[in-house]
């Protein structure tokens, strides 16, 4: 099938829900990757991963949209999307990744169509790309994607898409491709575009750090930091959006907020003291356990409930839990993990974790485990504050 619009990682969390929303509106899309795992899938009619509203869209569409490890299929698009991800080593982005993708599509790309980018990116690449391709690409945008996993069909119609690019042709067809699926665009610089995707991430990450903050300096004195934060916020507007505690990890949250800090020479203070924060949140839970067992912790027996990085997804990319439970097993510590969605060879049965398990750790509040009844003697750690007990 040759497409009107291609996707450069389009069967990845991002791509895949933005292909199927413009395969909605009577496009035909085609989702460039490689992963066969996913792209079979896919043309098998399946989500490789939850997402609401993903299948009815995918099996309605299935005539216009199509999966491929073939890069062949890039070069009849009149639209070109990229939706792959800028990882981040040792606190710093790493872009060989991106542009080995670059180097691998080149010959593919044709100056006169519009190319997307829609990643998270480290500010300034747009204009690298261009200056890699060449100057006569002067089709090119950011258009960054600002969504919640699981939850990108239900959200894009809904948010205003930020358009930047480095000509305004780029910004005009941009602005006339996502007013197919968004409410409203919203133009800026590129520098502009980059900064509010990576600020975006970043405040949100600095928010969660002050709860988890707030959350150990509670357990320092023995106060129930749930009870605390309720008590804080009841009949108080001003407090009402300060988060629960709990793991803030996820793909985006902590990579953007390093990709910020690398931007500024490592002078990004509120950002690398959440960093600090919110990534050593597992050893404090250790040290919680370690302050209230003593020795006999080594023959304790640890369950962690949810291994996905956020609650009601099956992704564990990033996930501290994960962190947490390959922390606890570097200890020699005896410990399990349980998810409801996620399905790995670690991953046992939460009946299971929880009967053999004295101590329990709530690493993701799911809400399908809400009416769990834990046996009394049963040490439960729950920063969420989730449970009643």
């Amino acid at each position: 099938m040759k497409g009107d619009i291609v996707i450069i990682g389009g069967a990845g969390h991002i791509g895949l829900p933005l292909g199927l929303l413009f395969a909605n509106k009577g496009k035909k899309v085609v989702l460039y990757d490689k992963d066969q795992n996913n792209i079979k899938k896919i043309n098998d009619l399946k989500m490789p991963f939850m997402e609401d509203g993903g299948i009815k869209l995918l099996k309605k569409n299935k005539a216009r949209i199509f999966a491929t490890t073939d890069k062949r299929y890039i070069k009849g698009a009149k639209i070109i999307i990229v939706c792959i991800g800028t990882p981040v080593k040792k606190n710093k982005p790493n872009l060989v990744y991106f542009f080995k993708m670059f180097r691998e599509v080149k010959q593919f790309l044709n100056h006169k169509n519009l190319l997307v980018i829609r990643s998270s990116i480290y500010p300034g690449t747009c204009l690298k790309i261009q200056k890699y391709l060449g100057q006569k690409f002067n089709n090119i945008s950011y258009c960054p994607e600002r969504v919640v996993q699981g939850k990108s069909i239900v959200e894009l119609p809904k948010l205003p898409q930020i358009v930047s690019g480095v000509s305004q042709k780029s910004i005009k067809q941009s602005q006339k491709l996502f007013k197919l699926i968004c409410r409203k665009t919203i133009v800026t610089s590129i520098l502009e575009a980059e900064l509010i995707k990576l600020f975006s991430n970043a405040w949100r990450y600095i928010n969660f750090s002050i709860s988890n903050q707030f959350y150990q300096i509670s357990e320092k004195f023995n106060i129930n930091y749930k009870e605390l934060r309720k008590n804080m916020i009841e009949g108080y507007e001003r407090n009402k959006s300060m988060p629960k505690a709990g793991f803030a990890a996820g793909p985006c949250l902590y990579k953007d907020t390093a990709q910020l800090n690398a931007f500024l020479k490592n002078s990004f203070t509120l950002g690398i003291a959440a960093t600090k924060i919110n990534q050593s949140f597992p050893k404090f839970i250790y040290e919680k356990m370690k302050k209230k067992f003593g020795s006999k912790l080594k023959s304790k027996k640890i369950g962690i409930l949810g291994a996905a990085f956020k609650s009601d997804i099956d992704d564990t990319r990033d996930s501290l839990s994960i962190v947490l439970y390959k922390y606890l097993k570097s200890k020699k510590l005896k410990v399990s993990i349980s998810d409801d969605y996620v399905k790995t060879k670690e991953i046992i049965d939460k009946k299971i974790l929880i009967k053999k398990s004295s101590i329990i750790i709530l690493g993701v509040p799911h809400n399908s485990y809400k009416n769990i009844k834990f046996p009394k003697n049963k040490y439960l750690i729950d920063s969420w504050g989730f449970f009643e007990r």
